[in-house]
């Protein structure tokens, strides 16, 4: 049976914070490090194709104590920074050989199932080798969940691996919001947040980053800001001010191997 997450408990609070992509930049590498050990992140979700795999492995194994997901990847949204696939199937990339940059142009490409799933097992079997905690998976922008086809299949190889998918049980906490531009704009909106959880599971996704040159050459038309925005994940995720909050509210942050009771 795929693990799933324990609805139990619900007269407390308790937040799973991820921290996604890493393994897509050292810059993001690091700042997923730093948003757990300095902050309130306790899950990250790995890219396993990125240019960074092999360092944000060792990072992750470095820090036994942090839960890790596989980032199910399928796409590749930056203009000028992408990833390819682990395996060679034809139909699941674009005249470059890199991962389409949107779901619907991967599925406009009409993927063969057979090369999905052979892309997506490596992914998982890559991973393992490399990060001993590997105890969920989760769909990089939605997308390897974007069909019943392809949501058969990740459940699928979810239970075949003995890992969770996701947590269905666990509700959003919310989000920073479109006019939380700055730091202190994002760190305003997540106390905002916190304040007004009640009792429940949640989970509360995000991007770290730093804003360093790396990040700066990252980014898609309507997205430019992408390293000053992340770095302001990172900011608020190690917020002082957020910290004294979920210790106020008594908010347990939890990993998404405890919400499934590992």
């Amino acid at each position: 049976m795929v693990a799933t997450c324990a609805g139990a408990q619900e007269n407390r609070i308790r937040l799973i914070m991820r921290g996604d992509d890493m393994g897509v930049a050292h810059a993001a590498n690091e700042a997923c490090i730093k948003a757990y050990r300095e902050g309130i992140v306790r899950s990250v979700e790995m890219i396993v194709p990125g240019q960074w795999f092999l360092e944000a492995a060792k990072m992750c194994d470095e820090n036994p104590g942090l839960d890790v997901g596989v980032h199910l990847c399928l796409t590749s949204e930056w203009e000028v920074c992408k990833w390819r696939p682990l395996t060679g199937g034809k139909s699941i990339v674009d005249g470059d050989g890199y991962f389409w940059p949107m779901t619907s142009r991967l599925l406009d490409a009409r993927p063969k199932i057979e090369e999905v799933e052979a892309e997506l097992r490596a992914q998982i079997e890559m991973a393992r080798k490399h990060i001993k905690n590997v105890t969920h998976v989760s769909a990089h922008m939605g997308t390897p969940l974007a069909t019943a086809e392809l949501r058969k299949l990740a459940q699928r190889l979810a239970e075949e691996y003995k890992l969770g998918l996701e947590c269905p049980a666990a509700k959003s906490a919310g989000a920073f919001g479109r006019d939380a531009k700055t730091p202190e704009a994002k760190e305003a909106a997540l106390l905002g947040i916190l304040e007004k959880l009640g009792p429940g599971l949640y989970v509360f996704i995000e991007h770290p980053g730093l804003d360093v040159g790396e990040m700066r050459a990252m980014g898609h038309k309507g997205y430019e800001d992408v390293a000053a925005d992340r770095d302001g994940v990172t900011k608020a995720f190690t917020s002082e001010k957020v910290k004294e909050v979920i210790k106020r509210r008594g908010i347990a942050l939890i990993s998404y191997a405890q919400a499934q009771g590992r």
